[in-house]
């Protein structure tokens, strides 16, 4: 008996969370209420209450779930890479990866922005289960780097340059590329972390 309740618990559970990556992709983060989410999966609004405190808590555990398959797939290829500008390939991949996916890029930055109003959800917003943090950058690059720059500082630029495209693509205003923004970084990550001629 109380393998079928936690079957069914985790049916629930599984339904909102779809119900919810259906509307946050289709409302955006903000526009998408509890009640609209359980409304959608045909459940009570204490269902939701079971499994999360706030929709803030959902979206994290869905964003952590992306990234973790995203960065499955990054990561081989990283480790794979001979030199600093092959990582930065791969690391741009992965970064096209999250652009790519519907509108999950434009919804993470509606909840990047939406976060930076609470500091519990700024701090946790800044955990590398979250973003490409700046220490993960470092680590993905630091056995590529051939001079002493940062590592770090080429990760906040990088993700500095991902975040502004984003940015520019929400507005709509054209004016970047994405393919120009990744010559650029990787051109930067070169310029700082490899030797020169």
């Amino acid at each position: 008996m109380a393998k079928k309740q936690q079957e069914k618990s985790q049916q629930t559970m599984q339904e909102l969370m779809a119900s919810a990556i259906e509307l946050f992709g289709s409302n955006g983060f903000i526009q998408t209420s509890v009640a609209e989410i359980t409304e959608h999966a045909g459940y009570a609004k204490g269902s939701f209450y079971r499994h999360w405190n706030s929709k803030d808590e959902l979206f994290l555990i869905i964003v952590e779930q992306k990234l973790k398959r995203y960065r499955a797939k990054r990561n081989g290829k990283v480790d794979k890479a001979k030199n600093l500008e092959e990582a930065m390939h791969a690391i741009w991949d992965f970064l096209e990866s999250i652009i790519n996916d519907k509108n999950w890029s434009s919804i993470f930055l509606e909840f990047t922005v939406y976060s930076a109003k609470s500091e519990t959800l700024r701090k946790l917003m800044n955990k590398s289960v979250y973003r490409l943090s700046n220490e993960i950058f470092a680590e993905l690059v630091h056995n590529h780097m051939e001079t002493d720059f940062p590592p770090e500082k080429i990760g906040a630029l990088n993700t500095a340059l991902f975040e502004g495209y984003l940015i520019h693509r929400s507005l709509g205003t054209q004016v970047l590329s994405l393919p120009d923004v990744r010559a650029a970084a990787i051109a930067l990550a070169l310029r700082n972390g490899a030797k020169q001629g």
